[in-house]
């Protein structure tokens, strides 16, 4: 068995979905009752927005990515890996199912390194632990992770010891180190679009680095491909849908064809 497990489905909720999360935990719920193994990924990047405004700390993005000094690590943390995945673990329980809350610093699940200076502690995820949600899958518990994580590698003594790192790149790595069966993102928009905009339902890893290269996938699209390549390569078949959709999360996995896919040709 070692740490791989038998069909986990890895779910990237998005920050913009939470307002709609009615459907999204129900189809949860529903899914572990079925006796489906889910790992619950979030971001929650414009609640951390709302919370800096409110303390008065200026905030700056590069590439759709937060630069991160210490003040704004600190108010990451308290939101993400406290307030947001509460609140989804409440959502959870109260709709019947059975959840624990995580961040990628719980049990060294997410371990990495800063990116480079000009981000601050903003950082790539070097090596994932599946140790922890392997345990808590045993127990009949969906993990729902936080990406905040372990600042382990290259570590300055004075530097703190987490990291903000973006949730779809940590998602993309659970997926590929536990050998997950499917990675689904639920995000804001109905999946990925050709240079006319025009809905693309499947894309084969090729056709997906094309898009990335030619930069018709650009913004927040790119780190969500870049995580369903990852995850490929350690079996899966990833898809990016509209979290929107009531119970699309359900129909994806009982039916599939929602939104964009991206899989290895068979």
């Amino acid at each position: 068995m070692g740490s791989k497990l038998n069909k986990v489905i890895v779910v990237k909720l998005g920050g913009s979905i939470f307002d709609n999360k009615d459907t999204t935990i129900s189809d949860i719920v529903r899914l572990q009752k079925q006796g489906r193994q889910l790992v619950i990924v979030h971001g929650g990047a414009n609640i951390v927005t709302q919370w800096l405004t409110k303390l008065g700390i200026p905030t700056r993005f590069v590439h759709g990515e937060r630069i991160t000094d210490e003040a704004t690590l600190e108010v990451v943390t308290a939101v993400l890996a406290g307030l947001v995945n509460k609140e989804i673990v409440a959502a959870i329980m109260a709709a019947g199912g059975q959840a624990v809350g995580i961040s990628g610093a719980d049990g060294g699940l997410i371990q990495g390194r800063i990116r480079n200076k000009e981000m601050g502690y903003m950082g790539n995820v070097v090596r994932v632990n599946p140790a922890p949600l392997v345990a808590l899958l045993k127990a009949g518990l969906i993990p729902v992770v936080a990406p905040v994580s372990l600042h382990v590698y290259n570590r300055l003594e004075t530097a703190p010891r987490l990291l903000n790192i973006n949730g779809d790149p940590a998602a993309g790595e659970i997926a590929a180190a536990i050998g997950a069966e499917r990675l689904i993102f639920l995000t804001d928009v109905a999946g990925i679009g050709d240079r006319s905009g025009k809905l693309l339902t499947s894309l084969s890893p090729d056709e997906a680095e094309a898009l990335l290269a030619s930069g018709v996938a650009s913004g927040g699209m790119v780190p969500k491909i870049r995580a369903c390549l990852r995850a490929l390569s350690g079996g899966a078949t990833a898809c990016i849908i509209d979290g929107n959709q009531p119970h699309i999360l359900l129909k994806e996995i009982e039916a599939g064809g929602c939104g964009t896919t991206i899989k290895k040709a068979h």
